[in-house]
């Protein structure tokens, strides 16, 4: 038992906007409950930059956390190449709709363009599973 598990890790504060993504579409088609599915929506997508400030690498594990949920996703390099820091992509998805506000702010439409996170390393959880956001 290494000292280290007993250190939190740090958390870092991003900005989280929605995306539909045809490979997921595809997936959601033929089945919701598949495990392409889930691998394709369970993941958030970071600047590099941000990846390497936080010590990261594509296929580690991140826990990502608000008001609202606490989900454990895969982490990989947004292919977008202008600079983005602070700001994450996720497809839309379970996984992403458990960090969604329940506040419409009376519009009766939820934020899912500006969903506030904290962000950090996971310490040897597995991906959040589609039963547990169930």
């Amino acid at each position: 038992m290494g000292f280290g598990q007993f250190l939190t890790e740090p958390e870092f504060k991003f900005m989280i906007v929605t995306h539909r993504d045809i490979f997921q579409n595809t997936a959601q088609e033929n089945s919701r409950f598949s495990a392409q599915y889930a691998e394709l929506s369970s993941v958030i997508r970071l600047d590099k930059e941000d990846m390497k400030k936080m010590g990261l690498k594509a296929g580690d594990l991140v826990v990502v956390k608000n008001a609202s949920a606490r989900v454990v996703l895969k982490v990989e390099t947004s292919a977008i190449q202008e600079p983005h820091p602070g700001t994450a992509f996720m497809i839309n998805g379970p996984w992403a709709n458990a960090l969604v506000a329940a506040e419409t702010g009376g519009t009766g439409v939820p934020a899912f363009k500006k969903i506030e996170v904290m962000l950090s390393r996971s310490k040897g959880e597995k991906v959040t599973s589609l039963a547990e956001l169930i």
